[in-house]
């Protein structure tokens, strides 16, 4: 019979194990063997929980969505957080230090490419931008015009988003995290000063 309570712990085993084999092999390269292998388990427990490689990739995409997600609701809940605090805490939650770990990176990376081709994933990067852009159009909203708030939410995500790639992809990401970091905040801050604070 099995314990209670060890099926969350073996799915996030999995999804961790996920992350390592493709920061190792890259997407293409990872397969149910190389995942179960890195987790220390049988092939078949993926097929078990997840119904395969693709489940199990979907879930490890949920998985860092959600990490960004819990990451900026930690910050936001504090009492008396301003609308520009808030911007700020957007670009940090982005750039914190899971976000950047290589395994985490490699894994965002294949996971937009292959977001071209796969319905599943597409949608999955759908939910992430909108997000994104949601977060940032609320609190700019506080500050300028809503025909404002909503273009400098969208130029704002396309500079996390630049920043975030251009980093990951260096040869110095972690210096390349933390300049991407402050020039993102730097944009905020030119942007409410162009439209104006209400």
């Amino acid at each position: 019979m099995p314990k209670v309570g060890i099926e969350p712990v073996r799915k996030k085993q999995l999804i961790e194990a996920t992350l390592h084999s493709i920061g190792e092999y890259g997407l293409q390269g990872t397969t149910i063997n190389t995942i179960s292998r890195s987790a220390g388990m049988s092939s078949g427990i993926i097929s078990h929980y997840f119904g395969g490689k693709q489940g199990l990739i979907e879930a490890t995409v949920r998985y860092l969505l959600e990490q960004l997600k819990v990451t900026l609701l930690n910050h936001v809940t504090q009492v008396d957080v301003s609308p520009r605090q808030r911007l700020m805490m957007i670009v940090e939650a982005n750039f914190t230090s899971v976000q950047q770990s290589d395994s985490a990176t490699r894994t965002w990376l294949s996971f937009w490419a292959q977001a071209m081709h796969d319905p599943e994933l597409a949608k999955l990067q759908h939910i992430n931008s909108r997000r994104l852009l949601s977060n940032l159009r609320y609190s700019y909203k506080q500050l300028m015009t809503i025909s404002n708030a909503t273009r400098a939410a969208k130029m704002t995500a396309a500079m996390i988003d630049g920043f975030w790639l251009r980093s990951a992809l260096s040869g110095t990401s972690e210096i390349d995290f933390k300049e991407a970091e402050m020039l993102c905040k730097h944009f905020i801050e030119t942007i409410i000063l162009q439209y104006g604070e209400l």
